[in-house]
């Protein structure tokens, strides 16, 4: 039981910064990705798509960081 508590303290945390992360990504999509994988092949899409229009890059940002929740990794 006592483990179940803390996982799902975990789960509330990963919530809270995927909350950062979306704020994050309507300021600066490249960022909100940056802080989801790093500097893998995502962000340097985002970064192309922010500088295509800056709607493409707000969408590639959001739909990492819904893909990559701590929900779906499991």
């Amino acid at each position: 039981m006592v483990y179940l508590q803390r996982r799902s303290c975990i789960h509330k945390e990963d919530s809270n910064l995927d909350c950062l992360r979306v704020v994050a990504a309507v300021l600066l999509p490249p960022l909100a990705v940056f802080l989801t994988v790093g500097l893998k092949f995502h962000f340097w899409l985002s970064i192309v798509l922010t500088l295509l229009g800056y709607f493409p890059g707000l969408v590639h940002a959001i739909w990492i960081i819904v893909s990559r929740s701590p929900d779906k990794r499991r």
